[in-house]
C-alpha cells in the first residue's frame, strides 16, 4: 500500500507541469484567432491612412513623375478666403451639414417608432420586418437611378401623382432648393431607415420584460414606461445608432452624385463629392487628402462630443 501510494505522488507533479505547459502555449490562441483581422486592418486602413497623410503634404499628382513637397500649406490654403479650394471645400462642408442635420433626427426617430410597432406581437410581423428591412440591401446606384426617376421634374412619377391629387406637379426635385434637400433626405430616409430599426428592435428585445411589468404595478402609463424604461434600456444601441447615422450622413455622396449632380449651383455638393472632384477629376490628390483629413477630424470630434454627452447622462 504504501509504495502504490508512493508512485502515485511521484506521478503527480509531471501531469500539474503539463497543464502549465497547456497554458503557456494557449497565450498565442486569441491573437491568432484576431490576425486574420489585424491583416486586413494594416493593410486596407492603416497603412493607406498613413500613406494619405503623406500625400497631403505634397503637391501630389499620381501622373507627374515628381511630387514637390509642401508640408502643410495644403491645409492652410483652406482657411485661406482666397484660396483656389477654400471657398469651395467649405461651401461643401456648409452642404454636408445641411443634409445631415435635417436626416439625423429623421433617421434616429423613425425607426424607434417603427422598431417599437414591429416589437408588438400581431400577425405577419416577420413579414414587415422584412418589408421595412429590404430596401437597406438595395445599393446606392440602384435606389439613386429609381428616385432619379421618380423625381424628375419633367417625367418624374412623383409629380405626376402629385397633379393627379390635385397638386401643381411641377416640384423641382432636382434643381432647386429646398426642394433638392427634401428629395435628398426623403430617398436617404426610405432606404437607411431599416437598419436602424433593426438596431432598435434588437436593442428593445434585450429590455427585460419584468421591468414592464413593475411599471404596470405601479401604475405608469405607456408614456412613463417609454420614459422610465424603454429609453434608459436603449441608451447604449442609441448612441450606436445616433453615431453610426452621423458619421454614414456626413459621407453622403451617391445620392447628390445620381440625382442632382451637386445643383442647383453646387448647393447640394457634399464635401466628399467634392473631394472626389478635386482628387480624382483635375488629379491634385495632395490637397484632397488634405480635404479628407480635415472632415475626419471634424467628424471624429463630433464623435467624442456625442460620447460625452451619452456619458454625462448616465452619470446623472
Amino acid at each position: 500500500m504504501t509504495s502504490t501510494t508512493e508512485a502515485t505522488a511521484v506521478e503527480r507533479p509531471p501531469a500539474r507541469s503539463t497543464g502549465r505547459r497547456r497554458r503557456r502555449s494557449g497565450w498565442a490562441t486569441p491573437y491568432l484567432f484576431l490576425a486574420p483581422y489585424g491583416v486586413l486592418f494594416i493593410g486596407f486602413i492603416l497603412l493607406p491612412a498613413i500613406y494619405g497623410i503623406w500625400i497631403s503634404l505634397h503637391d501630389y499628382n499620381y501622373l507627374l513623375p515628381r511630387q514637390p513637397w509642401v508640408g502643410l500649406n495644403n491645409y492652410l490654403d483652406l482657411f485661406k478666403a482666397d484660396t483656389r479650394d477654400s471657398s469651395d471645400f467649405w461651401r461643401s462642408i456648409r452642404a454636408t451639414a445641411i443634409f445631415t442635420v435635417f436626416s439625423v433626427p429623421l433617421l434616429v426617430v423613425i425607426p424607434l417608432a417603427i422598431a417599437l410597432l414591429l416589437n408588438r406581437k400581431f400577425p405577419g410581423r416577420t413579414f414587415f420586418r422584412a418589408v421595412f428591412f429590404t430596401p437597406y440591401v438595395l445599393g446606392v446606384a440602384v435606389v439613386g437611378v429609381l428616385f432619379r426617376f421618380l423625381l424628375d421634374p419633367t417625367i418624374g412619377m412623383l409629380n405626376f401623382y402629385l397633379g393627379k391629387i390635385g397638386l401643381s406637379g411641377d416640384y423641382p426635385w432636382t434643381t432647386q432648393v429646398p426642394w433638392a434637400w427634401v428629395g435628398l433626405v426623403g430617398m436617404t430616409v426610405w432606404w437607411t431607415l431599416g437598419f436602424n430599426a433593426i438596431i432598435y428592435l434588437a436593442g428593445l428585445q434585450d429590455i427585460s420584460p419584468e421591468l414592464y411589468e413593475a411599471a404596470e404595478v405601479d401604475g405608469a402609463t405607456a408614456w412613463d414606461k417609454f420614459r422610465n424604461v424603454t429609453l434608459p434600456g436603449l441608451r447604449p444601441v442609441l448612441l450606436f445608432v445616433l453615431t453610426l447615422t452621423l458619421l454614414a450622413s456626413a459621407n453622403m455622396f451617391g445620392q447628390s452624385y445620381l440625382i442632382t449632380k451637386g445643383a442647383p449651383e453646387n448647393a447640394t455638393r457634399t464635401a466628399i463629392y467634392y473631394i472626389s472632384q478635386v482628387g480624382l477629376q483635375q488629379y491634385r490628390q495632395g490637397i484632397a487628402a488634405a480635404m479628407s483629413y480635415i472632415l475626419a477630424l471634424m467628424l471624429i470630434l463630433i464623435s467624442l462630443l456625442n460620447f460625452r454627452l451619452f456619458r454625462e447622462k448616465e452619470e446623472s
